[in-house]
């Protein structure tokens, strides 16, 4: 279930909206006519798509974290106790090879916040993302701009369950809660005056695409690492009109590899994403260092090759009425895009099975949107036999 807000004014969106309809609304409105001059819808229509579909890839696909637990444990054979698998605490979002064991449960909740301030290598705050304009081929600058200001962030609180059915094998399932908020506005200078267009602000809250896990391992060499796999479906849960889902179901598998000698921990993954907003390749890494007893900190990169979705970029195409004007719209070059993430966070244990955990990224590269730092926090527990 989604909740929209909208406040109301003449050049504000009407009633309520989901936030598909805010952005079209942004990105396609003319509230005040610009002089004689006929606008070419067809550009603005094809800048409210990419742009659309760009925010919805980002914020319905935002990672969840790993079903690896915290804490594992296994049997001493020579003690006749069990007995932590490994000193660390494990990654973030990188899944490493240990499993949880037969009958052993785990619990999380993560909260995580991201703003986001670039879409295509430009600033979306500033108040120069031109969005679509106009130019007679005999001049170098636009006579008539479009230029979209945007506030745009979400808040993801996860809830995690994992259990182990044998020692091999574990289950588990991600739900993640999204809350959306947008404020925004767009500029008109057509001939040297500036006109308000649109403005809007929103908010959306409700569950995100929920994922159902499962992993299994392979190989496993105590004290040295080991090999496993994941299986994964997101299901279609979230509303797609709010941003909050990709309205489609994905389905992933990743490999794992993971070493394990002493006070470190290196895990390596790499998987397919079938579905959902777009199929993908995806990448991690992680370290992790038992730096005290009860602290590991941990360091990860996570990349994303997203097929179908090339660069977002300005592109030029005659006027549909007029012969000497080009109009300038956003589009989406063909081919795939590259994304990275880099991380670095603490897993702290207060006592007990307990862990806080809270962790700092940022994306790197000209992602289509992306966001500035992302601040992530939270807590899990393992029970155990």
């Amino acid at each position: 279930m989604a909740i929209t807000l909208l406040v109301a004014h003449p050049v504000y969106a009407q009633q309520s909206r989901p936030l598909s309809e805010v952005l079209s609304f942004l990105l396609t409105n003319q509230s005040v006519p610009t002089g004689d001059f006929v606008k070419d819808e067809a550009a603005a229509r094809v800048t409210r798509d990419t742009v659309s579909r760009a925010v919805a890839l980002e914020i319905a696909t935002l990672p969840i974290g790993t079903s690896s637990p915290g804490f594992v444990y296994r049997f001493n054979q020579d003690l006749g106790t069990q007995e932590r698998a490994t000193q660390t605490f494990g990654p973030f979002f990188a899944e490493r090879s240990l499993t949880a064991g037969r009958r052993q449960v785990s619990f999380g909740l993560a909260i995580r916040n991201a703003a986001f301030t670039h879409l295509g290598g430009q600033d979306l705050r500033d108040g120069n993302f031109v969005t679509s304009g106009n130019r007679f081929r005999d001049e170098t600058q636009p006579f008539d701009e479009e230029a979209l200001t945007l506030d745009l962030s979400a808040r993801t609180m996860t809830g995690l369950i994992n259990v182990g059915l044998t020692d091999r094998w574990d289950v588990g399932a991600a739900v993640p809660v999204v809350s959306i908020d947008l404020d925004g506005s767009r500029i008109n200078t057509y001939r040297g005056q500036v006109l308000l267009q649109a403005r809007a602000d929103a908010q959306a809250t409700g569950f995100g695409d929920i994922a159902v896990r499962t992993k299994y391992r392979l190989l496993d060499r105590p004290g040295a690492g080991g090999i496993a796999a994941v299986g994964e479906v997101r299901l279609p849960t979230g509303d797609e009109e709010n941003l909050l889902g990709t309205g489609d179901t994905a389905i992933s598998a990743l490999a794992i590899g993971s070493f394990e000698q002493g006070k470190v921990g290196i895990d390596g993954n790499f998987g397919i994403v079938r579905g959902g907003a777009a199929n993908e390749l995806q990448y991690r890494g992680a370290v992790s260092v038992a730096v005290a007893q009860k602290v590991t900190a941990v360091g990860e990169l996570l990349g994303r090759r997203i097929s179908d979705f090339g660069r977002i970029v300005a592109a030029e195409a005659p006027h549909p009425i007029f012969a000497n004007v080009n109009t300038i719209r956003l589009i989406e070059e063909p081919g795939a895009q590259n994304t990275a993430a880099i991380l670095g966070g603490i897993k702290w244990n207060p006592g007990g099975t307990w862990l806080f955990t809270a962790s700092l990224s940022r994306t790197i590269g000209d992602s289509a949107l992306r966001s500035g730092v992302v601040a992530q926090a939270g807590l899990d527990y393992a029970w155990t036999r």
